[in-house]
């Protein structure tokens, strides 16, 4: 079989991207084997033949989002903007707050840390596993059986989706319910992460995989929006426009619905977060859909992008 290589332009672009991003990372973040890893992956994918040529082009949203969050750690939030800690926390009181037996009034959050159920516990495990797996699943299998253009969309609201709460974050950096119970209202930087809630699956499945996840998040004050309750819920919203089948639609509609309740039963989020991320979620549907869609040029833009990928 003849091997067809990039165009000097394409070589050009792939080369000089994956030398920026690598350049940038390793000397304002720090060195990490899984940067080299991934370039090289990327590269392989690209260089290898045509097919696959299309689909590291096609990936690229998710490439993008994934740069962009590592990249985050550039410049902490709460450096920009001070770190709304008992603010958030007052308000979602007073908004949603329970009342109980002895007339003390509860977040949410506070009310499921009494109120625990193992069923729950691993219920909240399975749900937050799925969060950006489940919608990458979802995109790939829209790319695969021939969906180009759904896809396409897709990928790209849920990279402007993204943009959108990354940049609230450092507009409004706010502190998860967990660190007000383990750590009061006082913000302080460089503050480790916490599975919070989802300690629990760890321990009863003994895989500690959320352990693992949080112990390396390095900024605690990215609560609001929840980006984990906006992730499934672009998702859903695109198995319905894309008219994917009926078990699509179930299954994200009710994981969606999980990873809403689970982040606050874990103690991850406030309910204003997670109506936060749905806000970011139809907001990053509406202003692609309804807004840059009806820009021509733009529009030129996503049917060339569409067809270099099909």
């Amino acid at each position: 079989m003849k091997y067809n290589p990039p165009t000097l332009r394409e070589t050009i672009l792939c080369c000089c991207g994956l030398i920026f991003w690598l350049a940038v990372t390793i000397l304002f973040i720090g060195f990490r084997a899984e940067h080299i890893v991934l370039a090289l992956l990327i590269a392989g994918l690209y260089f290898a033949c045509p097919s696959t040529r299309k689909l590291t082009v096609a990936i690229l949203p998710f490439i993008i989002f994934g740069i962009s969050y590592d990249w985050m750690n550039l410049l902490p939030n709460y450096e920009v903007n001070p770190v709304d800690v008992k603010g958030l926390y007052d308000t979602e009181k007073s908004l949603f707050g329970i009342t109980v037996a002895d007339g003390t009034r509860l977040t949410l959050n506070e009310y499921f840390a009494i109120h625990k159920s193992t069923f729950m516990d691993f219920m909240a495990g399975v749900f937050y596993l799925c969060w950006v797996p489940l919608p990458i699943f979802y995109g790939l299998w829209l790319y695969f059986t021939g969906k180009r253009k759904p896809y396409l969309h897709f990928a790209l609201v849920f990279l402007l989706v993204n943009l959108i709460g990354f940049g609230l974050y450092y507009v409004h950096p706010a502190a998860p319910p967990w660190y007000v119970a383990l750590h009061g209202f006082e913000a302080v930087p460089g503050t480790p992460g916490d599975v919070a809630g989802l300690g629990a699956f760890d321990e009863m499945t003994g895989l500690g995989i959320f352990n693992g996840l949080y112990a390396r998040n390095s900024n605690v004050f990215a609560a609001m929006p929840s980006l984990h309750s906006a992730y499934t819920f672009v998702a859903f919203i695109y198995t319905i426009r894309a008219k994917s089948s009926l078990g699509w639609k179930i299954t994200m509609g009710i994981v969606t619905v999980g990873i809403w309740f689970t982040a606050i039963y874990t103690s991850h989020h406030y309910l204003l977060d997670v109506l936060g991320g749905i806000s970011c979620a139809l907001a990053g549907f509406i202003i692609f859909e309804y807004g840059l869609m009806k820009i021509p040029s733009f529009k030129r833009f996503i049917n060339r992008y569409a067809a270099y990928i099909s």
